[in-house]
């Protein structure tokens, strides 16, 4: 019996590896500018095939695919530390209005500084996404102690994510700076105008916050269990669950910093995977839900890039189509359980 789960959960980690990998392919032909294979190939090992193609590959699509493997693995992981954290199946950080804190107090760096002419880093929007979901998450915190009801818990972090986004859309719509008001695409969720420069700031703080997630899978594992049961094999609760809370802060921020609020990827994934896995352990569904965000993400992006090509869709638009009706599903199964 044990043979044939190892069995099983090699073969989803290979698929899903695969799937990542054809994904990346594809996403590196397919677009406004289709692409051949063996014509990407050669530009990738140094050919002169253009000086267009080489921009379309080098400068435009390979940051993009990079960012939306990162990201989506990230917002992944986030949203299964988060299920964890409220041992909610519908937390995540769309939901639960995180994205849409970070967002709001993004826009406002970015206006205040951009108005005074200064010049905003990725290092200063990681920051300000990070303040803005810490500031959420303690309302959160404060909410889920008062009330104690998941139910009152979902309600006002969707409450939360309406008023952020509204104060949002608000302060773009009224911004004069032309650079404020493009922000308007980011803010619906989008991997368009990633660069080399972002990829080289995303790449450390993802994979610091994933492989920190990782390392926590011995003590989540045992807070699946419950928080006494966690105390009784000597997990510290108070720390562990701060480390929950600033971990998945820290993806999600860097998330949405880069790319916007991006919906239902961490709440539709981790029960994708867990599902596929067929088990619940922390040390093997923390790697297999960032590898089914990268597939996610990627899949997504080139549905919104191609579908309607050249006009661009937001990925949100993409990733709720595929990710409310996981939702409806959980809502639906937990209701038949009770």
């Amino acid at each position: 019996m044990e043979q044939r789960k190892k069995l099983t959960w090699t073969i989803c980690f290979l698929a899903m590896a695969a799937a990542a990998a054809v994904l990346f392919i594809w996403n590196l032909n397919a677009g406004t500018v289709p692409l051949s294979v063996g014509y990407v190939a050669e530009i990738l090992r140094g050919g002169h095939m253009g000086e267009a193609a080489y921009r379309i590959v080098w400068d435009i699509r390979l940051p993009r695919i990079l960012a939306a493997l990162l990201l989506g693995g990230a917002l992944s992981v986030s949203g299964f530390l988060l299920q964890t954290f409220f041992q909610n199946p519908i937390a995540g950080p769309f939901v639960l209005g995180i994205s849409s804190g970070a967002k709001l107090i993004v826009a406002l760096t970015m206006i205040f500084l951009l108005g005074r002419g200064i010049m905003v880093t990725s290092g200063a929007l990681i920051l300000a996404a990070f303040a803005g979901s810490m500031v959420c998450m303690a309302f959160l915190l404060v909410l889920n102690r008062k009330a104690g009801s998941m139910a009152v818990l979902i309600i006002g972090g969707v409450m939360i994510g309406y008023i952020c986004s509204a104060v949002t859309d608000i302060v773009v719509t009224f911004a004069s700076d032309a650079d404020i008001v493009n922000l308007h695409n980011w803010s619906m969720g989008t991997f368009s105008g990633t660069n080399w420069d972002n990829v080289r700031i995303m790449t450390p703080v993802v994979l610091a916050g994933a492989a920190g997630a990782f390392f926590l899978s011995k003590p989540i594992s045992a807070y699946q269990q419950g928080e006494d049961y966690a105390r009784s094999v000597g997990v510290n609760v108070r720390r562990f669950r701060i480390w929950l809370i600033l971990l998945s802060g820290l993806l999600s921020a860097c998330v949405t910093a880069f790319a916007g609020p991006i919906s239902f990827v961490g709440i539709a994934v981790p029960h994708l995977v867990k599902s596929l896995l067929g088990t619940s352990k922390p040390i093997l569904v923390i790697p297999g839900c960032f590898l089914g965000g990268a597939v996610c993400c990627l899949l997504c992006d080139l549905i919104a890039r191609t579908i309607f090509a050249p006009t661009e869709v937001s990925i949100s638009s993409v990733t709720a189509v595929f990710g409310a009706p996981v939702v409806i599903w959980l809502l639906v199964t937990r209701r038949k359980e009770r």
